[in-house]
Formats: structure tokens, C-alpha cells, sequence
């Protein structure tokens, strides 16, 4: 049996080509428009560099002189764009408060910009931290640049068939499940909801459940993160669900279901981003110094340049200069002030304007590079799209309402409480675009750093995406916001309004420190439970040697995350652990154990498509379910249906891969 080797790479050719540029912006356009939609509706976005990856790669594919190196850039372009589109997180909030109508196109698309700019100037001095010299899986990132890999071997004739075919079969399977479950002969998932005895009166003991995402997506990212950080999401979703949302709804009346999900939206969540704040500054203590030593090497490198000798360095080691990064973030820094300034102004703040756009900015440096370094991290230990951006969210909001709530409340008038609310959320918003895109650049230069590219085109390329996503996302909120609403906002109608749950989260959070009506003892808790992690972590990597570990920042998440992400990605670090040892056993283990990761990529490949193109049909046919075949009455039958199909052709999957090969 042959693989293509993760050691060896097709020749990375030319990178940065006016072809892959406009490919790759077109491909934003359309990836953007679909994931505002999605996050909006359901709280998910999805990530873009595979399907951009593959996409390129069949339309390019007879070009002449295309490359690995061509393509790398056009998924780059894709996916920060794609990853922008997070600002929805934060964004819509001002519509919800009854701030904004709509979203002033200038300032929306500079905000965006902006933001996403200084993102790409944050993650290249993070570069050499958190990708060159850590030992982070990057499970997305890795699985981008074997589907590259794979995909530009089998161009050149190398023997890669198997790979490729373990790709496209993953490919295949993911899409048609997602195509039947769109049809809800199978559901999406096996969710129940209920009652715990020792309640005061029949039916309101504490309330729990479970829920079971059918999502070969999920189980495929399970199986890249491992095993390790799997059960550390396990131990978060029993802190939640087992021990949490009980407490909480102990004596509640009410559906089970919906005493359960109000606890843990409004409660448990919040001892969720307790433990991810602490777990977050651990991380951003351990990663000190790794940091300074990428901003020294950083700086080494600017010296040689300066030198005259910038031919010396390895071209797979050149990026941005870090006084051209300290220049363009000043450059951001300007606009921004101007932004603030202008925002205050118009909200009645001007009797402080000064402390509002100078304690705005510094927040704005400060704030973001923390997030940058964070969001980084937990990019590398989980994946982009599934790190808990909110939770981010959750703690610059808080900072920052924190601030004006303490400093600048008490020296305007009352009536200015609401503006306030909308000042926070703005500056909310700009931190939060550093986040969104810092969370998938890293993401990104890990693929480039696995199939050699040049790191300057690749952040380049960031930029390229940044900007063309910014131009695009106001519009698309726009035809939305008139389209159906956010819940939640003055003068909708409820029934049709997106829910938009991540920009209700961050606005209430908001109105809540500045009113001073928020629950800190939740955060307190969540905090404790994160510090106890940091303890029982470093224990066992000394009793272990290493080989077990408790990441306190994957509690966090299995804490903060809903249920139907957790799970499905607990059983895919399961199965993949079963998977690797089974492997083991077997005379070519390596080669085995490879095409279970490039299963995997094709696993994510496949759903991440689908929901592409299912997120246009609802779109342009206004239609919620438009392949559905059944109606609510064929639910339970569909849940069964479902998990004996998800369950046995898993089950097939991994047999399939374990089949002795010629």
C-alpha cells in the first residue's frame, strides 16, 4: 500500500498569481454571503479553507503552471474571509438594542477591515510561537494541506491513488449523508430531554439530556484532535450537563427541555467563559515567553533584511518585515480612533471624548493581541471552526463595559446608559474581528508551513481576503436584517427573525456589567473549575511523562459549546484512538494510520461543500427545509433511521480502512 507521505510535497511552484487571486475572491464572496446567512440562523459558521482547497484545485486543475503553491493561496484568501464573517457575532447587537436600523455601510466595511487587518499583523509575530516551533495539532490546518498534498500528487502522477481515494470516498460519504438528513428521512440529530427524580413535586427534578450530532464534519475533527483532548471536552460537557444545568433547574416547572436549555444558555455558558478567562491567561502566561522569542526572531530577521542581507534567511522563513507589521498596525490605530470618535459623537458621549477614543485604541492594542495569541492557540488545539469565538467575545465585552461602567459612567448623565451599551459593543466589534481572523491565520500558516509556502504572499493573501470579505458582509446584513430581522430588535416579527443567539449573548452581557445587574458569581465558578483544571493538567503530564493531559482550555469549551458539537467530536476522538490502535498492529501502521487522517479531511471536505450549496438553496428559495421529503411527523422514526446509519457507516468507514491492501 501507498500513501503520499506527509514528509514529501508536490513542487510549490508559483504562489501568488493574479488567476489565484480572483478565484479566491470570488470564492469569498460566495462563502461569506452563505455563512453570514448560517450564523445568523443557527449560531454556526463553517470553514472555508478545504472547500476553497478543493474547489481551486478542480477548476485550476488543467491550467497551465498550476501549483500547490497557487492553490494554497486561493484557500488562504477564502478562509479568512470566510472567518470574518464571525463579526456577526458581535455586530448585529446594535440592531437588537434599537442603536442602529441597519449597518451604515463605511462604517461597517472599515470596522471589518480594519479589524481583520490588524488580525494578520497580530498572528505573523505569533508565527514562530504557535506553528513553527509548537507542538499543536491543527487539525484543520493539517488536514488542508493533505488534501493539497494529495490532490496536486495524483496531478504530477505519483502514486497516491489510495490517499486520493480515501479523500473522495470521505468526500462522497459526508455529502450524501448530509443531502438525505436535508431530506429529514434522517434527522439531524438524537437529542432527549428530561427529568431527574428528587424534585419537590412530580415532574420538576433537576433536568438534563443529551443531544448527538449526526455529523461526519464532527467526528472527523474528533478523530484529528485526539483522544486526550476529546475526554478533556467530555469532562466540561458532564461539568455542564450532568452537574450544572441539574443544579440549576432543580424545582424549575416547566418542559424538560426548555428548563434545560434556558439554564445552560443563561447560566451555564457564563461558568463556561469563567473557565475559559482563566484558562486563557494560563495560556497566554505559558505562551510568554515562546512569544518573545518569536517577536525577537522576528525582529533578528528585520535586522538582516536591514543588513542587506534578507537573501539569507529561508525563503519558508520570510515574512511580512515586523517594522512594516508595526507601521501598518499604527496605520489601523488612526482610522480607529477617528471611528470611535465619531461613534461617541454621534451617541451623545462628546462630554468625554477624549478618555472614550484614547482608552478606546489603547483597549483595541492591548485586547488584541491577547485574543490574537488565544484565539491562535485554541485554533491549534481544536480548529478554527470549532473554537468558542463567542466565549472570546464574552470576555472583551465584559472588559470593556467593565471599564465604562467604572470609569466613564460616573462622570455622564444617566440618559447616556444605552449609548454606553452601543459604545462597548463597537469597540467589542473591532477586537472581535482581530479575534476572528487570528483564529483561522495560524490555521492558515500551518498548511503553508506543511506545504512549504512562502509566509509574506501567504499573509499577503490574509489581507487580500480580509479586505474583499469586509466589502461584502455589510450588504449581506443588510438584505437580511430587512429580509427577516434578528430577534429581539424593535419592531420585528418574532416568527420569522433570525436568532442571531451569539449577538444576543454579547448585548445582554453588555447592558448587564454597564446596569450592574450581571450574575458574577457564575463567571466566578467557571473561573475555580478552570484553575482546578490547570492543576490537575500539570499533574498528570508530570506522573505521565506527557503522554496524559487535561487541556483546561478544552474543558472550557465542552463547558461553553452546545451539546451537539461536544459530543460528536467526543465520539470521534474515541473512534479515532480505536481506529490508531488497530493500526498499530498492522505491518504498513504509518501508512494506515495516514489515511485515516485524509479520510477525515474528506470527511470535513464533503459537509463543508454541502452546506455551501444548501445554504444558497435556502437562500434564493426562501425556503427553511426546501429538500425535505417528511414532515414533523416522521421525526422519531428519523432519529433511528439516523443514528443506525451514522453509527454503521462510521463503523464501515474505519473497517474499510483497516482491509488489507495490495
Amino acid at each position: 500500500m501507498s500513501t503520499s507521505s506527509p514528509n514529501h510535497t508536490p513542487e510549490l511552484g508559483t504562489e501568488l498569481t493574479l488567476r489565484g487571486i480572483v478565484l479566491g475572491i470570488l470564492i469569498t464572496l460566495v462563502f461569506t454571503a452563505a455563512n453570514v446567512y448560517f450564523g445568523l440562523k443557527a449560531g454556526l459558521t463553517f470553514a472555508t479553507s478545504i472547500p476553497a482547497a478543493v474547489i481551486s484545485m478542480a477548476l485550476l486543475r488543467k491550467a497551465a503552471g498550476n501549483s500547490i503553491g497557487e492553490t494554497n493561496i486561493v484557500q488562504t484568501i477564502a478562509s479568512s474571509a470566510g472567518t470574518l464573517s464571525s463579526i456577526i457575532f458581535v455586530l448585529p447587537g446594535l440592531v437588537m438594542i434599537g442603536w442602529w436600523s441597519g449597518f451604515p455601510y463605511w462604517m461597517s466595511t472599515t470596522l471589518c477591515a480594519l479589524g481583520g487587518v490588524l488580525g494578520v499583523m497580530y498572528s505573523i509575530p505569533l508565527r514562530r510561537a504557535l506553528v513553527t516551533n509548537s507542538p499543536l495539532p491543527y487539525p484543520e490546518g493539517v488536514a488542508c494541506a493533505e488534501v493539497l498534498k494529495i490532490g496536486h500528487a495524483a496531478e504530477s502522477g505519483e502514486s497516491s491513488r489510495q490517499g486520493l481515494v480515501a479523500i473522495v470516498t470521505g468526500a462522497l460519504v459526508s455529502a450524501g449523508f448530509s443531502v438525505v438528513v436535508a431530506t429529514q428521512v434522517f434527522a439531524a440529530n438524537l437529542a432527549q430531554y428530561f427529568r431527574l427524580p428528587g424534585g419537590e413535586k412530580s415532574g420538576n427534578g433537576p433536568a438534563t439530556g443529551y443531544d448527538l450530532n449526526f455529523s461526519f464534519a464532527l467526528l472527523a475533527v474528533g478523530h484529528l484532535v485526539g483522544l486526550w483532548v476529546g475526554i478533556a471536552i467530555l469532562v466540561g460537557a458532564a461539568i455542564g450537563w450532568l452537574g450544572g444545568v441539574p443544579l440549576l433547574t432543580q424545582g424549575v416547572d416547566g418542559a424538560a427541555e426548555a428548563v434545560a436549555m434556558f439554564a445552560w444558555s443563561k447560566k451555564v455558558r457564563f461558568i463556561g467563559a469563567g473557565c475559559i478567562a482563566v484558562a486563557a491567561i494560563w495560556t497566554l502566561v505559558k505562551l510568554a515567553k515562546p512569544v518573545v522569542a518569536g517577536l525577537h526572531s522576528a525582529a533578528m530577521s528585520a535586522r538582516v533584511r536591514k543588513a542587506g542581507k534578507g537573501d539569507t534567511l529561508p525563503r519558508n522563513e520570510r515574512d511580512i518585515p515586523i517594522g512594516t507589521v508595526g507601521l501598518i498596525t499604527l496605520a489601523c490605530m488612526l482610522p480607529i480612533g477617528f471611528m470611535l470618535s465619531s461613534f461617541a459623537t454621534s451617541a451623545g458621549l462628546s462630554d468625554q471624548l477624549g478618555l472614550l477614543v484614547v482608552g478606546g485604541v489603547v483597549y483595541v492594542v492591548l485586547m488584541s493581541f491577547f485574543v490574537a495569541a488565544v484565539c491562535g492557540y485554541m485554533a491549534g488545539l481544536i480548529g478554527s471552526s470549532n473554537s468558542p469565538l463567542s466565549g472570546v467575545g464574552i470576555l472583551v465585552v465584559i472588559g470593556v463595559s467593565l471599564l465604562l461602567a467604572l470609569v466613564v459612567k460616573p462622570l455622564l448623565p444617566a440618559s447616556t446608559g444605552q449609548a454606553l451599551v452601543a459604545f462597548a459593543l463597537f469597540v467589542t466589534a473591532v477586537v472581535f474581528a482581530v479575534a476572528t481572523i487570528s483564529n483561522d491565520n495560524l490555521q492558515d500558516l500551518k498548511t503553508g508551513q506543511l506545504v512549504d509556502a512562502t509566509p509574506w504572499r501567504q499573509q499577503v493573501a490574509l489581507i487580500i481576503g480580509v479586505l474583499a470579505g469586509a466589502v461584502v458582509i455589510p450588504p449581506v446584513l443588510d438584505l437580511l436584517n430587512q429580509a427577516y430581522g434578528f430577534a429581539g430588535a424593535p419592531g420585528v416579527d418574532a416568527k420569522k427573525a433570525l436568532a442571531a443567539p451569539q449577538a444576543a449573548l454579547i448585548s445582554a452581557l453588555a447592558k448587564g456589567v454597564i446596569q450592574g445587574d450581571l450574575n458574577w458569581n457564575l463567571i466566578g465558578i467557571g473561573a475555580a473549575i478552570g484553575a482546578a483544571c490547570i492543576v490537575v493538567d500539570e499533574a498528570l503530564k508530570r506522573s505521565t511523562a506527557g503522554k496524559a493531559h487535561l487541556a483546561p482550555l478544552a474543558v472550557g469549551l465542552g463547558i461553553y459549546l452546545p451539546m451537539n458539537s461536544t459530543l460528536t467530536i467526543v465520539v470521534g476522538a474515541v473512534a479515532g484512538w480505536l481506529f490508531e490502535r488497530a493500526a498499530a498492529r498492522r505491518r504498513d501502521a504509518e501508512a494506515t494510520k495516514q489515511l485515516g487522517v485524509l479520510m477525515a479531511s474528506g470527511l470535513i471536505v464533503g459537509e463543508s461543500l454541502l452546506g455551501v450549496i444548501l445554504a444558497a438553496v435556502v437562500v434564493f428559495s426562501g425556503n427553511g427545509a426546501p429538500l425535505a421529503l417528511v414532515g414533523d411527523s416522521f421525526a422519531t422514526s428519523g432519529q433511528v433511521l439516523g443514528f443506525l446509519a451514522f453509527a454503521g457507516i462510521g463503523f464501515g468507514l474505519y473497517r474499510w480502512l483497516l482491509k488489507p491492501r495490495g
